[in-house]
């Protein structure tokens, strides 16, 4: 399907002098999205993919049902509104039926990637003081490894294969409930939903959501970025465990009433069948993080038709021009970047009617202020690099979180007079596009040069031979910092020293002589956070 023109957002400058969320005193998603679209019984809300193959089409009545019984399960097990209930599943359909659920029971959902240690689980369920947790039969195991250390767990609920000793079935005990709920009439200031931050430099922190901000502010991203209309099928390859499911597999797409195409495909990753099920579902709208584009474009894109697909987005970390470029390409679509974090909504995006700048973030979400800005908190002027910020004062924007929950240093730290300081640095050019520098912690002073690290892993990844790549400083005792670039190689291209001279020479010439790596080292894996994104800090203590 070829882009047929029609847009949610036509007039980017009107829709942002024009465009404001209303936000009512009370709120709850459940109730008064997924219940609204619930009264149709045969709106579509999701075609579920198993591992196996096998498909089942779930409606937005059926998730209503499910999460009320849901819902009245962790009321009968003593989970009161406000409690924290811990999340850990994979792309089943149970994830979404326990966020509503506890929706709908008033408590707070803390989701967690299927990936996390018995270690991070006694981090996290201690620091959250959670009093219930949700998981599969994995998950449950390594619970079962701390639950010394997390005395305050006493409702434990097993999706999938037997129960282990101590925990609830999960099927069993949502098929006996009735269904007849104590539905909780949440405020829109409520606490509904913690996600813990990745974690690139220090320890996670928890990003507290309430019940109206952070999911009407998403109507910012189901409606204008991902462009979703209630009869489009969505795809997003984000795991559970992190916010991006929180903006393009939840509440952004059912904002829109669009449903959702879903493949249980426990942490792996085929780029090969991704293609492969866009091309023989009727899935007209995709979103993936940038370590999916970077090995979906080494297929050959020209063997799909993807008659169906006319959006195309990507998010997580800037998107390098060469993929978007590649993509372009072989698939007749441009790849719509956008830029926000666990704490907020989509805060950039290269929005509709937009012209893409590829590797640019684009343009500020209606509804939003942000700005690049000094150490003073003021505005730069354009081609000046600071820090990307949000203007929270007087008013706080729709779709911001409410603070780190109990820690009010990090909350304070995050505060630049009236703006919430995100953390990454960027410049903006005089047209009004936003271009990513790196974390404020990964930008590289080397020789008195200021150098971020996406712009120098950007040049790499255009070479033919380079996979993936991610820059850091190294100690120099000459120049103090120099610039060291981990490279992961594309098969048939063998890591020589000769090719590491060869990546040098092509990073002077499309950066600048300053900016090339003057070391560079060949590694068959990055650091990443369960999240997908470098962990840099990492590579910068190897040395």
């Amino acid at each position: 399907m070829k882009p047929d023109g029609r847009h949610n957002l036509t007039d980017y400058e009107a829709t942002v002098r024009d465009f404001r969320l209303q936000v009512p005193d009370r709120f709850n998603f459940a109730r008064d999205v997924v219940g609204r679209w619930g009264q149709d019984r045969d709106k579509l809300a999701m075609l579920w993919l198993a591992g196996d193959g096998s498909e089942r089409r779930l409606t937005f009545r059926d998730f209503d049902q499910r999460s009320e019984r849901v819902a009245q399960v962790l009321q009968q097990q003593g989970v009161q509104a406000g409690d924290r209930v811990m999340v850990q599943l994979g792309r089943v359909p149970e994830w979404w039926e326990v966020l509503l659920g506890c929706f709908k029971a008033g408590a707070v959902a803390v989701p967690g990637p299927v990936l996390l240690t018995a270690k991070d689980i006694a981090y996290r369920s201690q620091l959250a003081e959670a009093v219930a947790y949700v998981t599969d039969a994995d998950g449950a195991a390594r619970v079962d490894e701390v639950r010394a250390e997390c005395q305050g767990l006493r409702v434990l609920l097993q999706v999938g294969s037997e129960s282990r000793p101590g925990w609830l079935d999960y099927e069993a005990e949502v098929e006996a409930a009735s269904g007849h709920v104590r539905m909780v009439d949440t405020a829109s200031a409520d606490p509904a939903l913690i996600y813990f931050t990745s974690g690139t430099v220090g320890p996670p922190k928890m990003v507290l959501h309430t019940h109206a901000s952070y999911p009407i502010g998403h109507v910012i991203t189901g409606r204008f970025w991902l462009d979703l209309r209630p009869d489009d099928l969505h795809l997003n390859l984000s795991e559970t465990g992190w916010a991006k499911a929180a903006w393009s597999s939840f509440f952004g797409p059912w904002n829109m009433g669009a449903a959702l195409f879903v493949q249980d495909a426990r942490g792996r990753f085929s780029a090969a069948e991704t293609l492969d099920l866009l091309d023989r579902y009727p899935i007209t709208t995709f979103c993936a993080p940038p370590t999916a584009y970077r090995m979906l474009v080494l297929e050959d894109l020209g063997r799909r038709q993807l008659e169906n697909l006319r959006w195309c987005v990507g998010a997580g970390e800037p998107l390098n021009p060469e993929v978007i470029e590649t993509w372009k390409r072989g698939t007749g679509h441009e790849i719509r970047d956008g830029y926000g974090q666990t704490e907020t909504i989509l805060l950039c995006a290269n929005y509709p009617t937009l012209q893409v700048k590829p590797g640019s973030m684009g343009k500020p979400s209606p509804g939003i202020t942000v700005a690049v800005i000094d150490e003073e908190g003021q505005s730069l002027a354009p081609d000046n690099e600071g820090d990307i910020a949000v203007r929270t004062r007087p008013e706080r924007p729709v779709g911001i979180f409410r603070e780190y929950w109990r820690n009010q240093a990090a909350t304070a730290a995050a505060q630049r007079g009236d703006w919430y300081v995100t953390g990454d640095r960027a410049y903006v050019d005089k047209d009004g596009y936003f271009w990513f520098v790196g974390r404020g912690d990964d930008v590289i002073i080397s020789a008195g040069y200021r150098i971020g690290p996406f712009e120098v892993e950007s040049a790499l990844v255009e070479h033919p031979a380079v996979a993936e790549a991610a820059v850091v400083g190294k100690r120099d005792e000459m120049r103090g910092t120099i610039v060291k670039a981990y490279v992961i190689t594309v098969p048939g291209h063998e890591p020589t020293p000769q090719l590491a001279a060869e990546l040098q020479e092509h990073v002077k010439r499309q950066t600048a002589p300053y900016k090339y790596p003057r070391e560079v080292e060949f590694v068959s894996e990055l650091p990443k956070t369960i999240s997908g994104k470098i962990r840099r800090v990492e590579l910068r203590q190897r040395g």
